[in-house]
């Protein structure tokens, strides 16, 4: 539901205005992050491909702002052990990857999270 609710995930699929990389060359812990944009709208998602959970992971974001933990694949809801990062996180005037502003997260293991701008700090 969360893929064909949120437009920014499955439109401009085919364009390159509708996906960016934040970080795809951590092959020491086996992560991937991106944004799915549509327009102004976007959404970060960020892949761990280990069974180690990740605690105090940094990536890059665009805005600053609150995110929202909007899809997490190891939920209990899933089956899964529930590590994940909460309702809400607060972006940090941290430079990182080349963005103003990071968050800090905690990756779940073999997992997935997708994460929403939920408002300004």
């Amino acid at each position: 539901r969360l893929y064909r609710d949120e437009p920014s995930l499955h439109r401009n699929s085919f364009d390159a205005a509708g996906f960016e990389w934040i970080d795809c060359h951590d092959s020491t812990q086996s992560v991937l992050s991106y944004l799915r944009w549509d327009g102004s709208d976007f959404h970060v998602v960020v892949l761990n491909f280990t069974p180690v959970v990740r605690t105090d992971y940094r990536i890059g974001v665009p805005r600053e702002g609150r995110y929202r933990e909007v899809f997490n694949s190891d939920s209990r809801f899933y089956g899964g052990s529930d590590v994940g990062n909460g309702p809400d996180i607060a972006s940090q005037s941290v430079f990182w990857m080349g963005r103003r502003d990071s968050i800090s997260l905690t990756l779940p293991p073999l997992g997935a999270v997708v994460l929403k701008l939920s408002g300004a700090q």
